[in-house]
């Protein structure tokens, strides 16, 4: 007995396309910071993935898929995964930077209890360091990350086809010591105000062992807070600076994740 046929295959076909094409946009859709966390209902990011996908089964030769249910057809789900969370992981680490030179800052200054809301993960974070997020989104924005990183995004699939699996070890290694280069980072941009706070607790010390009839906390905490914010007034040209090489060197690492050697 013949049934009729509808061309029900070749829509089925078309649909395991579109699915397996937005897998690695809405992995890294999720792990992105721009869109994010909370930013973004996940419906959202559900909805943008696979209108990704479909510019991207538009402009980029489609490869051969495996086939869907199949034993390799999961593996190159999860080869997509791990991708797409690769790309918006690089950014994560980057926007990270501002958030630990703020709660090293934080803790010299005596504004460890001073926190807010961050509306990108719904936890309590520190008030500077809301700041700080707020000046690199800025400045990512303001260079034009968003779009290098979505030009990235599709260029991906023409430097890693859809279910190669040529993510490995060297890139992971990558973005480890890209994490390692973040946190030094961290570290000297929080270095001058922790070194004016350091001097302004030795010389209150010092006040304090002179005479001990002063309140050392009535006379410490505002001094340290003052002596902070003057010198974070000083110091922001060279955070603006450190931040904006954060961004760059960030998008660069995406590139040489799956390009060595590509410049953007």
């Amino acid at each position: 007995m013949t049934f009729l046929d509808f061309g029900f295959d070749t829509l089925i076909e078309q649909l395991w396309q579109l699915l397996f094409l937005s897998i690695r946009c809405g992995a890294a859709l999720l792990a992105a910071p721009m869109v994010g966390g909370m930013v973004l209902p996940a419906t959202a990011r559900v909805m943008a993935a696979f209108v990704m996908a479909v510019f991207v089964g538009t402009w980029m030769p489609i490869p051969d898929l495996p086939e869907m249910m199949s034993f390799a057809a999961i593996l190159a789900v999860v080869q997509e995964v791990v991708v797409g969370l690769a790309l918006g992981f690089v950014l994560q680490i980057a926007f990270a930077v501002p958030l630990i030179a703020a709660e090293q800052i934080s803790g010299t200054m005596g504004l460890a209890i001073a926190t807010s809301i961050d509306p990108a993960s719904g936890t309590q974070s520190g008030a500077l360091g809301s700041f700080f997020g707020l000046i690199l989104t800025l400045l990512f924005y303001t260079i034009g990350g968003h779009l290098l990183w979505f030009e990235l995004l599709i260029e991906s699939y023409r430097l890693l086809p859809a279910g190669s699996a040529a993510f490995g070890g060297d890139q992971a290694r990558d973005i480890v010591l890209f994490a390692g280069y973040c946190i030094a980072t961290a570290a000297a941009i929080a270095l001058p105000v922790v070194l004016v706070l350091l001097c302004v607790q030795l010389i209150t010390g010092t006040i304090s062992r002179s005479a001990p009839a002063l309140n050392l906390f009535a006379l410490g905490l505002p001094a340290g807070t003052l002596a902070g914010i003057a010198a974070m007034i000083v110091a922001m040209p060279i955070l603006v600076e450190q931040l904006t090489w954060v961004l760059e060197a960030a998008l660069e690492q995406t590139a040489a994740l799956f390009a060595p050697g590509i410049e953007i």
